[in-house]
């Protein structure tokens, strides 16, 4: 990746601004700016977001709001009500208070000295949902957006629930945003308040987990801000981008399906992070993209970038699987509109074992999962790590009811989401599906491309609970998530079948015996039309980024990731372990620009047996500490989630303490009824 420091324009930086709320409250603000741009004002661009632009997220925040300035924009990066330097404390995600918050600070920045009027908004993970919600909002000076790995639905694409099923994500970013809420300002920002601030975060604190699980249905809390409620709400030009290897991928082809407003959407090999820096690669010049893309609807530049087609994807290459991917083969290729002509549906049956072009006769194949099923599948949503890609899947096969096409006689080309439709029956009144679509290679190494999951006391809509009938005969489907993949030819297309996911989803109250109908049921594949227009795509620039400032690392960080059995009572137990020394806080980094040592410790463990599900156990444990001169600060907390058949128990301890003295000590003991999960 190219480090420019030679800008178009050169850059002053303003560590912290002050921007007032109309309750009083003031957000604290890091902003970047032309030089000049007070004798010629500029539109500014605005990251709203609450993972401390002081510290935590310095050295990310500064290649790229750098570069914006540099290209002649007012980059500001504001820390949302509560968190950070901002005053408030923080209650929710994308509360009503944020939205409000975000307006006023559009109009603010439109009023600057320094701001022409006009203002974008962007952001990754929450601030591209909130970008997403704010635009739905329509302030009058936002003019264009950047979305990147965020979602239009949050409960059935978010961390929380997928198919209505609970996704053991839910426990960890809860926990981890619980965890990050309670962090005190800086002294050196914030001034001799800090205490005060810090003691109101913590008499604030929320196990949000728990918030989170008192809504199991998407009822009227996870459509606030849900903006494919009301696409038409958004106005602006709105860019979606995504990965494949990210958990938010599904969002950016509704959004380009759904919205009125001009859009563009991109989807990369890329898991969760900017596509300049992500892994799986190719990355590409995003910084260059989101520029020209600003220089358009900001300032009116006619550089053609909204002359391609408006959906643009990574067509993935076969892969042998592996628990990291540095690179994923493939090509670019573009659709002129989504849904696309050029996607054919083809349609195979679910007969006895195998995925036919005609319906085979019907037959009954029954199955019960281990609660292990699952170890295998990776992470919920990958960061690009070693250990998060879905490993070789013939050990999940061996647990699933599985059904596989002959080898294929030519190259099988998918864009879409498969759907798959089956006729079942089960024998609990509560039952979810996991349902994986793999390419098997000839030596038999099995991949998962795709997969998805349905509750099915869900199955006429996430909205209402339904109680099955164990005995009764259900037609039901489930859509896999969004995926653009390449079979080759002498490989098999594989459908796995399961009824429990382990740790991605949570188990059912108890173990699902399930029959399906074969003959009955189909998979419905979106095949993609070759076209010779893709070889004419114009090539993404190479990566750059602007100037990082510097850091001393203290330890190296330390990630272990395990899977460990107990063969005398069949439990197995899934750790992942991410340290910079000991658990007890040992340092991390010292960030020199501001002579900040921060340290962050996370250890989570994952227990299962085999065969009873209500062994189901998440522990979580975390330590931060602040050390500058005579300020020493620290935060311990540990969360623990456990269920029986009628309520999930949620049980978690929070310490603070400055220097050697603990200031605060609190636990909590949350018992959730379960409805339908």
């Amino acid at each position: 990746m190219r480090v420019v420091r030679d800008f178009p324009n050169d850059i002053i930086e303003i560590e912290n601004a002050w921007i007032p709320m109309p309750d009083g409250v003031r957000l604290a603000a890091r902003i970047w700016l032309p030089a000049d741009a007070e004798r010629k004002p500029v539109p500014a661009i605005l990251e709203l977001i609450p993972y401390r632009k002081r510290d935590f997220m310095r050295l990310r925040d500064e290649p790229i709001h750098r570069y914006f300035a540099g290209h002649g924009y007012a980059s500001v990066r504001v820390d949302v009500r509560g968190t950070g330097d901002s005053e408030g404390v923080l209650t929710d995600e994308y509360t009503e208070q944020e939205m409000d918050d975000a307006v006023a600070v559009i109009a603010w920045l439109a009023a600057q000295s320094w701001c022409d009027g006009g203002v974008g908004m962007t952001g990754i993970s929450w601030g591209g949902f909130n970008s997403l919600q704010v635009a739905a909002r329509r302030p009058p000076a936002l003019n264009a957006i950047i979305t990147l790995c965020a979602a239009d639905d949050r409960y059935a694409d978010d961390a929380h629930y997928m198919g209505g099923c609970l996704l053991n994500e839910n426990m960890q970013w809860g926990t981890l945003f619980w965890h990050l809420a309670a962090y005190p300002p800086d002294p050196q920002i914030f001034g001799g308040d800090w205490r005060k601030a810090w003691q109101a975060r913590l008499d604030a604190s929320t196990p949000f987990p728990a918030v989170w699980l008192a809504h199991q249905r998407r009822d009227a809390y996870w459509r606030h801000g849900s903006v494919n409620e009301d696409y038409g709400a958004i106005a602006c030009p709105v860019y979606a981008i995504g990965g494949w290897a990210d958990g938010y991928s599904n969002a950016v082809p509704r959004l380009v399906a759904g919205l009125t407003a001009p859009c563009k959407g991109l989807v990369g090999p890329w898991a969760h992070n900017f596509p300049h820096d992500a892994i799986p690669g190719p990355s590409i010049g995003y910084l260059q993209e989101a520029v020209a893309w600003w220089d358009h609807w900001l300032k009116g530049d006619q550089n053609g970038i909204m002359d391609e087609h408006p959906y643009r994807v990574w067509m993935q290459d076969s892969v042998p699987p592996a628990p990291y991917h540095a690179e994923r083969p493939g090509r670019w290729v573009s659709e002129p509109s989504w849904p696309s002509p050029r996607v054919d549906w083809q349609r195979l049956y679910v007969n006895s074992g195998t995925l036919d072009k005609e319906p085979g006769p019907e037959q009954q194949l029954s199955w019960l999962s281990p609660q292990t099923t699952g170890l295998h599948a990776g992470n919920w949503c990958g960061f690009g790590g070693e250990g998060e890609a879905p490993l070789d899947q013939r050990a999940d096969d061996g647990k699933s009811l599985v059904f596989d096409t002959p080898p294929l006689e030519a190259n099988l080309e998918i864009l879409g989401a498969p759907v798959v439709t089956f006729d079942l029956v089960v024998d609990r009144p509560t039952a979810f599906l996991a349902v994986r679509l793999n390419e098997v290679a000839p030596d038999g190494a099995s991949g998962r491309v795709t997969y998805g999951l349905l509750n099915l006391t869900h199955r006429e809509g996430h909205d209402r609970m339904v109680p099955l009938e164990p005995g009764r005969r259900y037609r039901v489907s489930v859509a896999l998530n969004d995926i653009a993949h390449a079979f080759p030819a002498g490989y098999r297309l594989r459908l796995a079948v399961s009824t429990a996911y382990w740790p991605i989803a949570w188990p059912s109250p108890a173990p699902v015996a399930l029959t399906v109908f074969t003959g009955t049921g189909t998979l419905d594949l979106p095949v993609r039309l070759p076209n010779a227009g893709d070889a004419a795509l114009r090539a993404f620039a190479a990566p750059e980024r602007g100037p990082q400032g510097s850091r001393t690392k203290l330890f190296p960080m330390d990630f272990k990731r395990t899977i460990e059995r107990d063969l005398a009572n069949h439990e197995t137990v899934y750790t992942m372990f991410g340290d910079a020394g000991e658990l007890g806080g040992a340092a991390l980094a010292r960030l020199d620009a501001i002579d900040l040592e921060i340290g962050y410790s996370l250890w989570q463990q994952y227990r299962i047996a085999d065969d009873d599900p209500l062994s189901a156990s998440v522990e979580i444990r975390q330590h931060t500490h602040f050390r500058r001169d005579d300020w020493s600060v620290r935060l311990k907390s540990r969360a623990i989630l456990t269920a029986d058949g009628d309520y999930f128990y949620l049980n978690a301890e929070m310490e603070a303490g400055e220097g050697d003295a603990i200031i605060y000590t609190r636990t909590w003991d949350e018992k959730i009824a379960r409805d339908g999960v």
